[in-house]
């Protein structure tokens, strides 16, 4: 998501920080520039308007003029209010209400309601240590209840079976009640939607939000639609008391006008960002992360929890014990750096995260979000056999020859992969000793290294 906004900005941003001194002709320039941009990225009208005032305002102001470095002062204006129109800060959801607290799921069919349903419930039951059942109240569509059984499955929850042939509002009132007698602390409903707004789905969704009262009513929305999303998102909270709006496929989002505009239009907080199909796929959204991504300036944050996360703690302990040893890194200990690296969500989930992204050429870019390189660097090294894993000074010319073969690439791929395996040997003493922060700085190098191999 953001990707034509922050390549846009990035460069505009670029010309300012290293001005000694701006002028109003330079702020006006600029506040142009991120103008279209923003209209680019298919931000709303009134949100572009309301926010290059707000910049205006304070970079014509002593805050940036009187500065010491007033490049860098304009664009944490930018920054700030960039934060500021979606939101500030991050919303939690509200569960400090009595058990069941029931979190009402609505919008339009095909936005991705049902599975956001099942990731919210591993995201609740993994982070929030909580109880969950799902529930389905769409008896139009014949494959969502079968759906949402299958995701409970998946993410170990309990799912309360209905029928197509009963009432949306019977069926959530039992699921109610037999979340009351399993102790369960949330109940997820996911609600019917349909291609468009009409009359019949809102006075449904309005009955059933009367019904069960539900602590929070979470607008579900594309953001592929881009102004779209926040204009139905608006319709949705004229007809219902939305707590907060979840976005979903926003890896296919490369614009982000919507995350930058549902907030401002619909006054109601961006409470999560979906990505793909994987029921791990759900982040909470942090407005000031965001915008610090946008004007590429990374989110560093994030990566640090996505890695503390989802790192294997005791393999990552076992290599760094292996290591401090004085024990040699070998090719097993590589593949299996890479294997966790694909669990984080391969090398392009991690990478656009980093600062600087904005400045690195095009073609480079896409080859890491293909997501092709780790897999092949794992390809090559499963095509050794277990000797030459555990010693790589044995892969002489035809060895490497044979591997390649094997693995479907070229020796001159191999030679690539030998030479970051020698350029991660290095960085696992810097690891070993640096714990977390060293396994960090290991990360990022290892990143920048595959960055720059050339793979067909």
């Amino acid at each position: 998501m953001f990707e034509s906004l922050t390549q846009r900005l990035s460069g505009t941003m670029e010309r300012l920080r290293g001005r000694g001194r701006l002028t109003e002709e330079n702020i006006r320039e600029a506040t142009r520039e991120v103008r279209i941009a923003l209209l680019e990225a298919d931000v709303a009208l009134p949100v572009v308007q309301a926010l290059i005032e707000r910049i205006k305002v304070r970079a014509v102001g002593q805050e940036v003029l009187k500065s010491l470095t007033p490049g860098q002062a304009l664009i944490k204006v930018v920054r700030d209010e960039l934060t500021a129109v979606m939101g500030a800060q991050a919303t939690e959801l509200n569960l400090n209400v009595p058990a069941p607290a029931v979190i009402l799921m609505a919008g339009l069919q095909g936005a991705g309601k049902t599975t956001t349903v099942g990731k919210l419930a591993k995201l609740l039951k993994e982070k929030r240590k909580k109880k969950v059942m799902v529930v389905s109240a769409d008896v139009y569509r014949p494959a969502a209840i079968e759906q949402l059984k299958t995701l409970a499955e998946q993410v170990d929850v309990t799912f309360f079976p209905s029928e197509s042939s009963e009432q949306p509002v019977d069926i959530v009132r039992a699921a109610i009640a037999a979340a009351k007698k399993s102790f369960i602390d949330v109940l997820l409903v996911d609600t019917a939607g349909r291609l468009a707004i009409d009359e019949a789905m809102m006075a449904e969704i309005k009955a059933l939000h009367a019904a069960v009262n539900p602590v929070e009513t979470l607008f579900v929305v594309d953001s592929m639609t881009g102004q779209d999303a926040a204009n139905t998102a608006k319709a949705f909270g004229e007809a219902l008391p939305l707590t907060g709006v979840v976005l979903t496929k926003t890896d296919g989002d490369a614009r982000g006008g919507a995350a930058l505009s549902v907030r401002y239009i619909t006054g109601k907080p961006i409470k999560f960002v979906g990505t793909g199909e994987k029921v791990d796929g759900l982040d909470l959204f942090h407005p000031e992360r965001v915008a610090s991504r946008i004007l590429d300036m990374g989110d560093v944050l994030s990566l640090v929890e996505q890695v503390e996360g989802q790192v294997d703690k005791d393999k990552a302990q076992k290599l760094a014990e292996k290591v401090a040893k004085g024990k040699k890194f070998d090719l097993n200990d590589m593949r299996d750096q890479l294997e966790q690296m694909q669990n984080m969500g391969g090398i392009g989930s991690l990478m656009e995260k980093l600062p600087g992204l904005g400045q690195v050429p095009e073609h480079l870019k896409q080859q890491v979000s293909q997501g092709k390189e780790v897999p092949r660097m794992i390809a090559i090294i499963g095509s050794m056999t277990k000797k030459e894993r555990r010693n790589p000074n044995l892969l002489n010319g035809s060895r490497r020859a044979r591997i390649a073969a094997g693995s479907g690439t070229t020796p001159a791929d191999v030679n690539k992969l030998m030479k970051q395996y020698m350029q991660m040997e290095k960085m696992m003493g810097k690891m070993a000793r640096g714990g977390m922060k060293g396994m960090m700085r290991g990360l990022q190098g290892m990143m920048g290294g595959i960055g720059r191999m050339p793979f067909r």
